[in-house]
């Protein structure tokens, strides 16, 4: 997540807070980054309570993850505009508001369309908060060393938030209904708003600013056809109408969206995306990295809190706990990886990082069936080292490449980075794991996993089957990192001191 952002020339500092007031505000501000940043995750241990409870299918399964990182990740790159325009300080009401409506109308879902589109309403709200809590901290604090010490904070809640998700997912259902992994975001979210009509600084509006709705709506078409066709090229009975649908719908959003991008250019207003900031090598390497850090992460996370819980016998909790041993490694990782930039490089900790993220894979698949679980905990350890070197840092190639005419672009371009690296790993790996299983199952239980799994005659083959599939997983996302390192390298060639250059 970026820790640099393009605050308009309008705005003034509130430098008439009161430190107790600008350190309180922040703890608010951190409690709607954690909200956005585990919701992320929270529903990873919850997948299979939800497939027996509301008896979703694959695809509906698919959907009930995505919705949320979907419409974050279309809105996220001109949420920014907005709240420039209206306010952050009544962005940041609004987002945490519609978060806690959001969460009540997810508990209260009686079938899996309904929850889809409760899913989508925390997006929305996501992406409204997600940059106000940013923008805010750069407000309240004025003094260099406050900010520095706040934004450090910020990045951290925004790490543990997305690592506790599905430990927090686990220890809520281990003694409650699923519903409670959305009740309890209710409560937070209504101390969130009561602190801020309190220790909120005055809103600051920018009418000068413009946002344009347009983009954003076609960037969540692109991407809705995207996983609509990733979903259905993954199934065994695809329905060929509904493919070329989903084809169609994320061409059109692709192609209308760059339409925009060129009147807005001609217009003479500020695109939300420049293709052409990709020319630069270290931009571009800094994206890639923080997409498929994520693919890697999201994947590890998801696909074994589910195989541990369908054929592993885990409770939810103990799935999200081992899970976590990837999470938890990441946060003194990341701090490292920043403070040693300078002496060791970009292409070091980047490409370097998915080296180790590829071994701890290697390993894993190794360990999974032929070592004890502790063995594979620790490459899950390695894992989430190594994704923690490369998101030490890929920001700042990111942010520091990036021309500062195009400092606003470049951190909505960060930020949308790791939320669509979670986008597709979701919708790739989501789909790839039951059509393995399918493959290799029986054919009596191969339409269901967790009928098959628990069925009394096939029940040992199915598991056999699942676990299979879920190598196959380990193997495809042990490939992405390679792929990765040998892209990346290429990428940060040349810039062995970790220095950047704005253009």
């Amino acid at each position: 997540m970026s820790t640099n952002l393009h605050i308009p020339d309008h705005v003034t500092t509130t430098a008439s807070l009161s430190p107790a007031r600008r350190w309180g505000f922040l703890v608010l501000l951190s409690l709607g980054l954690f909200l956005v940043g585990a919701d992320n995750s929270i529903l990873y241990t919850a997948l299979p309570e939800l497939r027996a409870q509301l008896h979703t299918t694959d695809l509906e399964g698919l959907w009930i993850i995505n919705a949320y990182p979907l419409v974050l990740c279309g809105l996220l790159l001109g949420t920014g505009t907005l709240g420039d325009r209206i306010g952050h300080r009544l962005m940041f009401t609004v987002g945490v508001t519609t978060f806690g409506i959001g969460s009540l109308l997810a508990a209260l879902a009686p079938n899996a369309e309904y929850l889809i589109g409760a899913r989508a309403v925390l997006g929305v709200a996501a992406a409204t908060m997600m940059p106000a809590t940013l923008a805010l901290i750069s407000q309240i604090f004025p003094d260099e060393r406050e900010r520095s010490t706040a934004i450090g904070i910020w990045v951290s809640v925004a790490v543990v938030g997305s690592a506790s998700g599905p430990v927090l997912g686990g220890l809520l259902l281990e003694h409650y209904s699923w519903h409670s992994v959305f009740l309890i975001n209710v409560p937070v979210a209504a101390i969130a708003l009561t602190g801020t009509l309190i220790f909120a600084p005055p809103n600051m509006p920018n009418r000068n600013r413009k946002w344009d709705f347009a983009s954003s709506l076609y960037a969540t078409f692109a991407m809705a056809g995207m996983v609509m066709g990733i979903k259905e090229l993954a199934n065994p009975d695809r329905n060929m109408i509904l493919f070329a649908l989903a084809i169609v719908v994320g061409c059109i959003g692709v192609a209308a969206f760059r339409h925009r991008q060129r009147v807005l250019v001609s217009d003479g207003r500020e695109p939300l995306l420049e293709f052409s900031i990709f020319r630069n090598r270290m931009f571009t390497g800094g994206t890639l990295a923080a997409v498929l850090a994520m693919f890697v992460m999201a994947g590890a996370e998801m696909m074994t809190t589910q195989r541990y819980q369908t054929s592993g016998g885990f409770s939810p909790l103990e799935a999200g706990l081992l899970v976590a041993s990837a999470a938890l490694p990441a946060i003194p990782a990341s701090v490292l990886g920043g403070a040693y930039l300078h002496k060791v490089g970009f292409r070091t900790l980047i490409s370097g990082g998915f080296l180790v993220i590829a071994a701890g894979l290697g390993v894993g698949m190794w360990a999974f069936e032929q070592a004890p679980l502790w063995v594979f905990v620790l490459c899950f350890v390695a894992i989430g080292t190594g994704v923690g070197m490369v998101m030490s840092v890929s920001s700042t190639a990111i942010i520091g490449s990036a021309p500062r005419s195009k400092a606003g672009m470049a951190s909505s371009i960060e930020e949308v980075s790791y939320e669509f690296g979670t986008l597709v790993s979701v919708s790739i790996l989501g789909s790839l794991m039951p059509m393995f299983y399918t493959l290799m199952a029986p054919e009596s239980v191969s339409h269901d996993v967790e009928l098959g799994v628990n069925d009394p005659v096939f029940g040992a083959d199915a598991a056999a089957a699942y676990d299979s599939a879920y190598l196959y997983i380990l193997a495809i996302i042990c490939g992405v990192a390679l792929l990765a390192a040998v892209l990346t390298a290429r990428c940060f060639t040349g810039n062995p001191k970790g220095t950047v250059a704005h253009q």
